[in-house]
C-alpha cells in the first residue's frame, strides 16, 4: 500500500508542478518573442501594427506568469520560519526547533 502524503508534502508537491507548469508557459512565451523578432520578415522602418498588439499581449502574460511565479515562491504558508533548514516549516513539522540551532 503506498503511503499518504502529508498536508505540508502535498502543498509542496503542488508548488513543485504548478511552479514547473509555469515557467514552461514562460519559456514558451520567451521563445515565441524571439522567434517572431529573429525569424519573421518586418517592414522597413516601422513594425507591423499585428505584431505590436502580438507583442503587447506577450509581454503582459509574461509580466503575469513572473509575478504569479514569484508570489508561489515565496508564499511558504502560515510560518515561514525553519531552524534546522530541512525546508519544511517548523510550525508545520509540528516543533519549534531545536535547542541547539537557535540563533542568538
Amino acid at each position: 500500500m503506498s503511503k499518504r502524503f502529508t498536508p505540508a508534502e502535498l502543498d509542496a508537491r503542488l508548488k513543485f508542478v504548478i511552479g514547473c507548469l509555469l515557467g514552461v508557459v514562460l519559456l514558451m512565451t520567451t521563445g515565441a518573442i524571439l522567434y517572431a523578432l529573429v525569424f519573421v520578415t518586418q517592414p522597413i522602418g516601422a513594425q507591423a501594427e499585428n505584431d505590436k498588439m502580438f507583442f503587447g499581449v506577450l509581454s503582459s502574460v509574461a509580466t503575469f506568469i513572473t509575478g504569479t511565479l514569484a508570489g508561489l515562491m515565496i508564499g511558504t504558508g502560515k510560518d515561514g520560519k525553519d531552524d534546522d533548514g530541512n525546508g519544511i516549516p517548523d510550525a508545520e513539522e509540528g516543533k519549534t526547533g531545536k535547542p541547539g540551532n537557535q540563533k542568538s
